[in-house]
Parts: structure tokens; C-alpha cells; sequence
């Protein structure tokens, strides 16, 4: 027995929680993995140096440093530290496979996940020879990522939202069905209508 309250049509399916292709996210999930593999090498390995500075909680001080010795050095240095996690802000929305996110809530959890792999990089380099902790390389980490997330993600949503899907595909057009045939004149004889025109049926033949 139905309520009042209870819609008569049929109820709209879900959206489907994973709207990327399979091939696509599983690609989106190795090159994660590798990038992952890559940072955690290239930030963790020793390195042999005579000296270091100090530990740097300054934001950004370290930058300032380094434009002090010399533009070069400062850009470098800028351009490596934005562009070591930068992958995370493409990567990561490719590996969850939403299509139909919105953008806030997508560039909140980007920048989240990078906090927390930058700060959990940058604590585990302090004990390795050659590094100190330097709240510079977690700033510039989240910033390169949430920038390439906002430069190119929000885009290629767009361009996957405005494809249509395979099963949204006008179906083609059926046949129109066959035109009736025109009737087929018979022909009468003519000496079945002989007297009509007179008035008077047709005498029979003797």
C-alpha cells in the first residue's frame, strides 16, 4: 500500500561512485605508486656534506636565503620544492576516479593529503644524514600540489562531464515501417458496363 508521500515514478539511480574507467584509474594509481617511490628516494637518501644549515620554521625563510646568494640559486631552489609533489594534485583525484566532484571539497582533500605526506616526509628526512627540517619544503609541497590541482583538474572534469557516456547515446532510429501498398486497378470488361450508360442491363447474348 502506497503513502501519500511516496513518489510514484521510478526512483533515479545512483551515481555511480567510481566514473573514470578502470584502465585510466588503474594507470592513475601505478604512476602514484612510482611517484611516491621516487619522492621518498630522492628525500630520504643521505647525503655526504661537510654542513648544513640550521633547522628553518620560518616560512619561507630558507627562500629568502637562498635569493640572497643569488636569483639563480633562489629559483632553482623554488622550482624544485613546487614541482616535488606537484604530480600529487592530477594524481590523486585520478586514483579516486570521481568525475562529478566538486572542486572545493577535491582541492581540500589534495591539499590535506599533501600536508600530511610533505610533514611526514620532512620529519623522517630530519634523521637522515645531510638533512634538517625545513618548514619551507612542506609550504612550497602543498602549494605545487594544490596549483597543478586547480590548473587542471577542474578543466579535465569539465571535458569528461560534457563527453557523452556510452549508454547516454541516442539510439539509432528505426526503420520507418513500409508504406502501404497502393491498390492494384482491376480491369473490368467492357461488356460489363456495355449498358449501363443506357440505363438498362446488359442484354445477354443469344
Amino acid at each position: 500500500m502506497r503513502t501519500e508521500n511516496e513518489p510514484t515514478g521510478p526512483r533515479p539511480a545512483p551515481p555511480s561512485a567510481a566514473e573514470v574507467s578502470r584502465p585510466l584509474r588503474a594507470a592513475g594509481l601505478t604512476a602514484l605508486v612510482i611517484h611516491l617511490l621516487a619522492v621518498g628516494w630522492f628525500v630520504l637518501r643521505p647525503l655526504p656534506v661537510a654542513w648544513v644549515y640550521d633547522t628553518n620554521l620560518t616560512p619561507f625563510g630558507s627562500v629568502r636565503r637562498a635569493f640572497e646568494l643569488g636569483d639563480a640559486a633562489g629559483l632553482r631552489q623554488l622550482a624544485c620544492e613546487l614541482l616535488l609533489l606537484a604530480p600529487l594534485g592530477v594524481l590523486l583525484p585520478l586514483a579516486r576516479g570521481r568525475v562529478r566532484a566538486a572542486w572545493f571539497p577535491s582541492f581540500l582533500r589534495v591539499a590535506g593529503v599533501s600536508a600530511l605526506l610533505a610533514t611526514g616526509l620532512e620529519f623522517a628526512a630530519s634523521w637522515v644524514p645531510g638533512h634538517v627540517l625545513d618548514v619551507d619544503h612542506i609550504l612550497l609541497g602543498v602549494a605545487g600540489a594544490s596549483v597543478t590541482h586547480l590548473a587542471v583538474v577542474p578543466a579535465a572534469r569539465a571535458v569528461l562531464r560534457a563527453r557523452p557516456a556510452a549508454g547516454d547515446r541516442p539510439a539509432p532510429a528505426a526503420a520507418a515501417p513500409a508504406a502501404a501498398a497502393a491498390p492494384v486497378a482491376v480491369p473490368v470488361p467492357a461488356t460489363a458496363n456495355l449498358g449501363a450508360g443506357y440505363g438498362r442491363p446488359t442484354s445477354q447474348l443469344r
